[in-house]
């Protein structure tokens, strides 16, 4: 029997202060067309499949990344639509979140029905179609942390951070396998591509996505004097800014998605730099040191980052993971409105705006133009309440972690874990997971 959601739902149920939202909520669709779609498993994948497939392109390999993506974006759209489906009616009829879901929708239908992609021109079509749906949709992450904020007494807060992180998570993961795949052609059609004698083409430092020489120590370095430019640019030239030590393993280098660890490591310096500087700002003393250190084990590279800020505010601290719960509810609802579009990278800072960065080169190339912006680039008075949440959610999709231990007055230690060998499949959610809701 088809089943059909409601098909309006006036926008005074749901005051907001975003008047940009619909003036009227979108159609649902029967809920029978995802049927076929999620009965379907996705197939995970590691970055080292992801390097060794690719690593001497030619046009079958490139044809064949092409197919995989084409059968699984529709697969990991139809899982997350049905999670919107399953969630309460007051929660579905948010105009934040049917926004998201009309979103997903349409890129479902405009995926599933791509026609199959069997040469170069093909392959081309097909990207012009993936490069709009990624713009399309850099407003689902603003839109998301605001419906659930706003329905956040419709559902247990547990139940909705589950939803947030699967919805962040499935994100993730189209986005890489489409990002991964679009500079795969790329570097297919590049004039510049180095051929090797059988006629397919060498890889250098990326191999699509994938860097393969991630350096602990550059990241470091370049995540840790943007953020102290970002505080120098917002406080003002005279402000007293913490030195930035790192200790360590700092030679450590792995394969690893640039963008995603530059946004956990902007993250988190960010939240320390910013923490001494308030902390002390009255003090006459110079702020103390934030110390980095990098420990290099055979499967993991840790990074403990340690400041003393004062700590984490006892009222804050319990919520911290959660996208839902936390004080401040409604400074975090007008931030989030001042920031129409979100990657959840580094991506969106131009580079013009980059301080004078003396000891590291900061090329397009090495960044392959996703590193500085977004969440960790905004002024520290634009507090949204999402970004170590986000951090985690980056940090797991690979089975690393991130953890944070708050001496209240005093300062934190945040450690982050990374696996090193790229033996480890993305940490996708699945149905199951979701059908407890």
């Amino acid at each position: 029997m088809q089943t059909r959601i409601p098909r309006r739902v006036p926008l005074t149920a749901w005051p907001t202060g975003n008047r940009n939202v619909s003036s009227t909520i979108p159609p649902w669709r029967p809920t029978t067309v995802l049927d076929e779609w999620v009965q379907k498993e996705a197939r995970p994948i590691s970055l080292r499949q992801l390097t060794f497939f690719a690593r001497n392109l030619t046009l079958e390999k490139l044809l064949t990344s092409a197919e995989y993506l084409r059968e699984e974006l529709p697969i990991r759209l139809a899982h997350r639509l049905r999670d919107l489906q399953s969630l309460p009616y007051a929660v579905v009829t948010n105009p934040h979140m049917s926004h998201v879901y009309e979103l997903y929708y349409s890129a479902f239908e405009a995926f599933r029905k791509a026609r199959p992609v069997r040469t170069v021109n093909d392959n081309q079509e097909y990207c012009v179609l993936v490069k709009k749906l990624l713009e399309d949709h850099l407003t689902i992450i603003p839109k998301l942390a605001i419906g659930v904020l706003e329905c956040r007494d419709l559902m247990p807060a547990e139940d909705i951070d589950r939803l947030m992180y699967s919805l962040l998570r499935s994100r993730i993961s189209r986005r890489l396998i489409a990002e991964h795949h679009l500079a795969l052609s790329e570097a297919y059609h590049s004039p510049h591509a180095a051929k090797d004698g059988n006629g397919s083409f060498e890889s250098n430092d990326f191999v699509g996505k994938v860097f393969l020489r991630c350096n602990a120590g550059d990241v470091l370095l370049r995540c840790g004097q943007l953020a102290q430019h970002l505080i120098r640019q917002a406080y003002g030239p005279d402000c007293r800014v913490p030195e930035i030590e790192l200790q360590g393993h700092l030679g450590a280098t792995f394969p690893y998605i640039l963008s995603h660890l530059e946004y956990i490591i902007g993250e988190l310096l960010r939240n320390s730099v910013q923490a001494v500087t308030d902390h002390l700002k009255d003090s006459p003393l110079s702020p103390p040191p934030i110390r980095v250190l990098v420990c290099e084990a055979p499967q993991h590279v840790i990074f403990r980052i340690s400041d003393q800020g004062g700590g984490i505010p006892r009222d804050v601290l319990p919520h911290l993971w959660s996208f839902s719960k936390g004080p401040r509810r409604q400074s975090r609802l007008q931030n989030l409105n001042k920031v129409p579009k979100m990657a959840a990278t580094m991506q969106e800072l131009s580079f013009n705006h980059l301080p004078s960065l003396t000891h590291v080169s900061i090329d397009d190339s090495l960044l392959g133009r996703n590193s500085m912006g977004s969440l960790t680039s905004r002024p520290p008075d634009l507090k949204l309440g999402m970004g170590l949440p986000m951090s985690r959610v980056y940090a797991e999709y690979w089975a690393g972690s991130l953890d944070v231990h708050s001496l209240e007055g005093y300062g934190t230690d945040q450690f982050l874990h990374i696996s090193k060998l790229g033996n480890k499949n993305e940490q996708l959610s699945t149905r199951a997971s979701m059908d407890k809701l």
